[in-house]
């Protein structure tokens, strides 16, 4: 993760959510009196933003110690003690609902994760997101899904190039839109074409795409456009792929599954702070 932009993240949260101050800390402790505090798993996962927990209790007060039990990655079971902090009480109190709904948000993405790479047992296909993830949150899910031994896509629409049913429709075809990219785009950036029949496949190698992305197709019809793709060219399957059909999809032999779920529809793993 950057850290610079996580803690231009962390500002941003901690205005929302402590605006003018934290009225019930502020009024029930002094600012001087200290406590230490146990973050603990309440469910199964695995861990993703323990870097979290250090960048925002330093920016609300850089006296606070946090002392890590474990690391991002790791699988731990309910009770397991995840790291415990030690400093004034109103920070620590100040930041922990903040700190919570991030810790708990990437982990169960990783969670998530880590479950989808395990139904999908390739040594081959490996698993990536996408770019539905929350707004002002894509940095740390994506960092989730590698915590969880997951793969990144492209970060955003700035650091590579998709070619979708939209773009061929108002461009006319594969050839045309690869074609007009071709005279102006930079050879350090991939061009990527989404597919949806062996014809669509067979043209977007001839116009030399880099990536070439089976949408929404059934493992059947993965397995028989394979082998119309060179070996130069990565292929990666999408649309409509559940955990429970990975298995099939890892059979296929494309190199990628991307999966929006991953980050869209993760359910939090459940971790608190007790003082």
């Amino acid at each position: 993760m950057n850290r610079l932009k996580l803690k231009e993240q962390l500002q941003t949260f901690f205005l929302e959510d402590i605006g003018e101050g934290d009225l019930t800390s502020q009024l029930l402790f002094d600012k001087n009196e200290k406590g230490e505090g146990i973050f603990t798993a309440k469910a199964e996962g695995v861990l993703s933003g323990l870097d979290v927990i250090t960048e925002a209790y330093h920016l609300l007060d850089p006296t606070i110690n946090v002392h890590f039990l474990v690391n991002d990655g790791d699988q731990v079971k309910k009770g397991t003690d995840i790291a415990t902090v030690e400093g004034p009480v109103q920070p620590i109190l100040t930041g922990e609902r903040v700190i919570l709904n991030l810790l708990q948000r990437m982990s169960g993405i990783a969670t998530l994760t880590a479950q989808a790479v395990r139904l999908l047992d390739s040594q081959h296909t490996r698993l990536c997101d996408t770019r539905k993830t929350t707004p002002g949150l894509r940095m740390l899910e994506k960092y989730a899904v590698t915590c969880g031994g997951g793969y990144n896509h492209r970060m955003g629409l700035y650091d590579g190039i998709m070619i979708k049913d939209n773009h061929i429709a108002k461009m006319g075809s594969i050839t045309a839109a690869v074609n007009r990219l071709k005279t102006t785009l930079g050879h350090m950036v991939k061009i990527e074409v989404e597919t949806e029949s062996a014809e669509q496949v067979k043209e977007a190698v001839e116009a030399g795409a880099d990536i070439i992305m089976f949408d929404n197709r059934t493992p059947d019809e993965i397995r028989d456009y394979v082998p119309l793709v060179p070996s130069h060219i990565t292929t990666e399957a999408s649309g409509e792929i559940t955990l429970e059909r990975l298995p099939e999809y890892g059979k296929t032999g494309v190199d990628y599954i991307s999966l929006g779920f991953l980050t869209h529809s993760a359910q939090a793993l459940d971790i608190s702070l007790n003082l």
